[in-house]
């Protein structure tokens, strides 16, 4: 008989949690769900997922523990809290974490949940955005033992392209805050551009199509750049209030390592002024409304 598939347990259903949790149960893993708005377990558990009470009780159906949540305390809060992971978790279960957190936080609980516990910590932060949850083609960037990755490598398998093992516990986040910089910058600037464009009488529609395979494409062009010509601005797949929150880490991080980043320090408050006009909850296109005077 074929051995037995590993139980898995996901608490954080948002853009990118959602799809994530429901390619581990189509690939036939049994998965416990816990969501602090508890309708969004709905879909799942009615395909065949279960739905525990509290973060803590997913201690007791799972050998894996994946979460994928807004930011460092929220993790902090399901881990510690009240009816907690560390209250009910031990030796021998894993810890993953999709969420992109601050890297010094992430090896602080790492090493607190440890040592409460003997639970382990993978920090495995991705990137591809919703439509690379939907299509399990994320880039996975990973820090923790070299065990530890191994382990969950044929589950990571599922929801992405790539699992890189960045070094130690926090190192997953480092790579990720690099990540999160070029895509904030980028996105800037193509709204920037795509501005200018219609500005002096181009088509913007057509800019994405006329650099693709240049050196000036990327993913987040071809993405952003037809929805910002458009003003299609639905479905949100990707928050404004998360690339701003990842900029800040990027900023913060670089004071604390003495690194010079000027760019991404401009951009953190050119996310933080178009966030403060209302946009937070918004999609990173909506950045076009940035540099355009009036609505096309």
């Amino acid at each position: 008989m074929p051995p037995s598939l590993p139980s898995l347990a996901f608490a954080g259903l948002g853009l990118m949690g959602r799809p994530m949790a429901g390619r581990l149960l189509a690939a036939g893993f049994p998965l416990h769900l816990w969501n602090r708005s508890a309708e969004k377990c709905l879909e799942l558990s009615a395909a065949g997922a279960q739905v525990a009470p509290t973060p803590a009780a997913l201690c007791e159906r799972a050998d894996v523990l994946m979460l994928c949540l807004a930011d460092t305390e929220a993790v902090r809060s399901l881990v510690f809290g009240e009816a907690g992971i560390a209250e009910r978790a031990r030796p021998g279960q894993l810890l993953v974490d999709f969420s992109s957190l601050e890297p010094a936080a992430t090896r602080e609980m790492a090493a607190e949940l440890e040592a409460r516990c003997g639970m382990r910590w993978v920090d495995a932060p991705v990137s591809g955005g919703t439509a690379g949850a939907l299509a399990g083609t994320l880039a996975i960037m990973a820090g923790g033992r070299e065990e530890d990755i191994e382990r969950v490598r044929p589950i990571l398998a599922h929801l992405g392209q790539r699992l890189t093992h960045m070094g130690a516990v926090g190192s997953g986040q480092v790579a990720k805050v690099c990540n999160q910089m070029i895509v904030a910058c980028n996105a800037l600037v193509i709204a920037e551009t795509l501005a200018l464009a219609e500005r002096a009488g181009v088509d913007g529609a057509r800019l994405a199509t006329a650099l693709a395979g240049g050196f000036a494409d990327s993913k987040p062009l071809q993405i952003l750049a037809p929805r910002m010509a458009e003003s299609r601005f639905d479905p949100v797949g990707w928050h404004v209030r998360t690339l701003l929150k990842d900029l800040d880490t990027a900023v913060r991080l670089a004071r604390e390592q003495g690194s010079a980043t000027p760019v991404s320090g401009l951009a953190a408050q050119l996310m933080r002024l178009h966030g403060a006009q209302g946009n937070l909850q918004n999609d990173l296109s909506t950045l076009i409304e940035l540099y355009r005077e009036t609505p096309p």
